[in-house]
């Protein structure tokens, strides 16, 4: 009975805390980062799973690759892209470039009033459910294999587990270069895979946003017995439901808005971006990386999906 009544009180505090979030919470934009154009493979799925809300998304493409840094110039990096972030005004920060999860999300989290998600623990949770034999492969740059960051969360979930991390650290930029398809990529693949293959893993996480372009590729070559998991997927999953319990989930029938910024060369993240996001991008703004521009801030998020009906 006490038991009942506790779940009854706790299901009333919630409900008078989402009654306090102000139209203004619930309607600001999410905000997402990653190293390049690789992190639009989970804006994507985000449009998808959550059509109402609007994003901003940063591509740190200046800084493009993240993966040989050192952990502590990619903490530098991450740093700076969620504080251009909140100055934007976002109630919610994705980390979508994995080697920037792995090595900078607990202390991002730490830092920060806002709240900050990472792609490593939705992608280690769904690999672990995922396996059979308990051997699970990593496809990942060589920052976020040498930060630990999957393998820690992998076996927290399941100490049983063997992780079989691959450092690829041509494939990256051969993706974002533009042709997934060419010899040079499918060597590149052929040669990650071989110790995945080896060691017999059933499962095998893409632990960079880059690489869901490959999923065909790395079926054929994997073979229909391993699964692959896409952390763009688990991530907007679990974006919802952060929204809807933190009572900040915009509640608005219009669809909604998303704009871009880069650090590097707007028109080459539009051209290349396209590919990744699987949606016109149209307009790019440019940020040097240094301080924050207020007309960002004060500049709408372009209608992009709104447009692409007409």
């Amino acid at each position: 009975m006490l038991e009942c009544i506790a779940m009854e009180e706790a299901t009333l505090g919630a409900g008078r805390a989402a009654d306090a979030v102000t139209p203004e919470a619930r309607e600001s934009p999410i905000g997402l980062f990653d190293s390049g154009v690789g992190g639009l493979t989970v804006l994507h799925e985000c449009l998808v799973s959550l059509p109402h809300e609007d994003f901003i998304y940063l591509g740190d493409t200046g800084s493009f690759p993240y993966g040989p840094k050192t952990q502590e110039q990619v903490q530098a990096l991450a740093f700076r892209n969620a504080g251009f972030l909140v100055e934007q005004g976002v109630k919610l920060i994705i980390v979508a470039c994995n080697s920037a999860a792995a090595a900078a999300l607990p202390q991002l989290q730490a830092a920060f009033t806002t709240p900050i998600v990472g792609v490593v623990m939705p992608g280690a949770r769904a690999a672990m459910q995922e396996t059979r034999n308990r051997r699970v492969g990593l496809m990942a740059t060589e920052a976020t294999v040498n930060s630990g960051g999957y393998q820690r969360a992998l076996t927290a979930l399941d100490a049983g587990l063997e992780v079989v991390p691959v450092a690829c650290p041509r494939l990256a930029p051969l993706i974002q270069e533009g042709d997934v398809f060419s010899e040079e990529v499918e060597s590149a693949v052929r040669e990650y895979i071989a110790p995945l293959k080896a060691a017999g893993v059933d499962t095998v996480i893409l632990g960079c946003t880059h690489y869901p372009l490959l999923t065909p590729m790395l079926r054929r070559l994997l073979g229909p017995g391993v699964a692959l998991i896409n952390s763009a997927q688990e991530i907007a999953r679990e974006v919802g439901e952060i929204l809807e319990r933190k009572g900040i989930a915009n509640r608005s029938s219009e669809e909604g808005r998303y704009s871009f910024v880069a650090t590097g060369d707007p028109e080459q993240f539009r051209s290349v971006g396209r590919r990744f996001l699987q949606l016109p991008i149209r307009e790019v703004a440019f940020w040097s990386g240094e301080g924050s521009d207020p007309a960002l801030r004060s500049q709408p998020a372009h209608r992009e999906r709104e447009e692409a009906t007409r």
